[in-house]
């Protein structure tokens, strides 16, 4: 599947959750189906409800970590946050960089940015903004941002390396990025990559850690840190529905699996 084709997928089924969250009636990471297809594989780790700003009608459960917790935001800084869907997370961060600071969030599913406007709109701050773009190419210029932010995003957008590019860009000298995402260690089956829904669901997409890395360090990024590495537990259903026997001893036994990983970078 192209590039293009890959981000309609995934732009049409988080639409699909925007707008049931819309209607009241909140599904899963991937519709009505489930994170992956007729699967459920939890992608977040972490739980929302003691930290700050975190408004209950934002958080559709779509992270797979808290990246605020370790951007090191302070009072005063801009910041960005890729992939904002209902807004969790910038209304975490404007918590933290107060009156003074100003939050970005940029998607490009437009229900979603119809729920954030509304969520915010309901909480009536007037330095957190909205905007439809692209993580590739972003509306923004450069050296425009002290800290971006994402959460379980990066790895749904096809073109990583661009991705990271752009974020170079509209950083400010001696800014940098936190965010909380999915990635690989060893190889995952063929019959799971192969399953678009488990692409859509944060799993397809994620690359192997030291490839994410690679692309990092590669893109200019410095003094890179990992705050959290968790491996992701796939369900015995899912590994039963998916793999021979002989396949399951093979990768239960083996060093392969999917982790949610949080991670900085400075410009």
């Amino acid at each position: 599947m192209k590039a293009e084709d890959l981000k309609l997928v995934v732009q049409e089924k988080y639409g699909e959750i925007a707008k049931q969250s819309l209607l009241l009636n909140p599904v899963s990471c991937c519709g009505n189906s489930g994170c992956c297809g007729d699967l459920d594989i939890k992608m977040i780790g972490d739980e929302y409800q003691n930290i700050s700003g975190h408004e209950q009608d934002a958080d559709l459960g779509l992270g797979c970590g808290i990246p605020t917790n370790y951007a090191e935001l302070k009072a005063g800084d801009h910041v960005l946050d890729l992939g904002s869907g209902a807004g969790n997370d910038c209304f975490v961060a404007r918590a933290i960089v107060g009156e003074n600071g100003k939050v970005t969030g940029i998607d490009f599913t437009e229900a979603m940015i119809e729920k954030a406007t509304i969520n915010l709109n309901k909480i009536g701050y007037d330095n957190v903004d909205f905007m439809l773009g692209d993580i590739e190419n972003m509306p923004f210029p450069d050296n425009r941002f002290d800290v971006i932010v994402s959460n379980c995003v990066l790895n749904l957008v096809p073109d990583k390396e661009k991705a990271f590019a752009e974020m170079m860009r509209v950083l400010r000298p001696g800014g940098h990025f936190c965010v909380s995402d999915v990635v690989l260690k060893g190889t995952l089956p063929e019959k799971f990559r192969n399953d678009i829904l488990m692409y859509v669901g944060c799993v397809s997409g994620a690359i192997i850690e030291s490839e994410y890395l690679g692309i990092i360090t590669r893109t200019g990024f410095k003094n890179v840190i990992t705050h959290k590495l968790n491996q992701i537990a796939i369900p015995d259903e899912v590994i039963q529905k998916y793999l021979s026997k002989s396949e399951q001893i093979e990768f239960l036994n083996g060093d392969r699996g999917i982790f949610s990983i949080t991670i900085s970078g400075y410009k």
